[in-house]
């Protein structure tokens, strides 16, 4: 079975793009409205292997158009094997396995999944019927992940909370690079005044991308600073102090920034963390209001329980990040990406996972 996620500006775009991409036997198994007004479609096919030899030229590059949509790096092997499909070839590394649920519980624990995450997901992956293990666990996590990469096609105000450490500041300077290579205007702020080089690191970001920079010390300031950039249509960036979101002091001391008109909370954790943790955190930044979260530092972690912790807690996941880099961005994950790297990464030795 091939299973695939279609972003559209409606629900006839979405049906198009299924039947030019997988044919006319391809079915939608679900769908939601993304926060951009657009929708999301999950479509199913139970044999992409037989119609290689009719997809046109132009089906491939349909593919590929929505890969550069929605970029998803973990997706890269899955890509690649459809792409021999399509063109025929034969996989010398197949790594279909058939579903075994004690298999499957036993790969969590390995990657440091909660236990009650762990057994709700092989619960959920034994209910979909699927005998695949990668389908069948990308059909569990797709029951608890909810999409919604970030779009600057309208101004935003975007307020990064999260732990010290997390990678805010590196977040911030992603969602410039993101927003300035979209054509939108884009503005970065720093709060952190007192932060040790916190304002310095920012600020070098900001004059690397050549865009505007500022600093604003109380919650008022910022008001002032979000309501002229909407006024201008400039998006504005905004990294903040690290705190312990699950600390009430802490919190309500930052509830003054996040209650700004017009300002949407993201919360940034990293996917090096406990996964207890991480579950914990995640839940407190949903408590100060945040909607949307990016994970940080999937590229040094072999244990993945605290990404799938951070991504099925409830939160939207608009991004992971697996570089350090500015220039390599921010990626998007599909409950069938993160799958596949879970069973992939846990197939070899049980100490020698890998999210690369």
């Amino acid at each position: 079975m091939q299973l695939r996620t279609i972003l559209a500006r409606d629900m006839r775009e979405a049906l198009a793009r299924m039947r030019a991409e997988m044919g006319e036997d391809a079915v939608i198994v679900g769908s939601q409205r993304a926060r951009d007004g657009g929708v999301i479609v999950r479509a199913a096919l139970d044999h992409p292997e037989e119609p290689a030899s009719v997809v046109a030229p132009e089906s491939a590059a349909a593919i590929l158009e929505q890969d550069n949509a929605a970029p998803a790096t973990l997706e890269d092997t899955h890509r690649s094997a459809l792409m021999r499909r399509l063109r025929g070839e034969r996989s010398t590394n197949a790594t279909a396995r058939n579903f075994n649920r004690a298999e499957l519980l036993s790969l969590l624990r390995t990657h440091r999944a909660p236990e009650s995450l762990a057994h709700d997901l092989a619960k959920a992956a034994e209910q979909s019927g699927l005998n695949d293990m990668t389908l069948a666990l990308a059909s569990a996590l797709d029951r608890r992940m909810k999409l919604a990469p970030i779009d600057f096609a309208r101004p935003l105000a975007l307020l990064l909370v999260g732990p010290n450490g997390a990678g805010k500041t590196a977040v911030a300077a992603k969602l410039a690079a993101h927003a300035k290579l979209g054509g939108r205007a884009v503005k970065l702020v720093a709060t952190d005044a007192d932060g040790a080089g916190a304002i310095a690191r920012l600020e070098t970001f900001a004059q690397h991308l050549d865009v505007p920079f500022a600093v604003v010390e109380s919650a008022e300031d910022l008001a002032k600073a979000v309501a002229r950039c909407r006024a201008e249509n400039v998006s504005l960036i905004i990294d903040t102090a690290g705190f312990d979101p699950r600390n009430g002091k802490a919190r309500a001391a930052f509830a003054a920034l996040s209650k700004i008109e017009s300002v949407e909370t993201v919360g940034i954790v990293s996917a090096a963390g406990d996964a207890e943790e991480v579950s914990e955190i995640t839940g407190a930044l949903a408590t100060l209001g945040a909607k949307s979260l990016i994970i940080t530092c999937a590229d040094v972690v072999r244990r993945l329980g605290a990404l799938v912790t951070a991504a099925s807690g409830g939160l939207m996941l608009a991004h992971i990040t697996r570089s350090a880099y500015v220039a390599a961005g921010l990626e998007t994950v599909t409950p069938l990406s993160l799958a596949r790297v879970l069973i992939d990464s846990g197939a070899g030795d049980s100490n020698q996972g890998s999210a690369q």
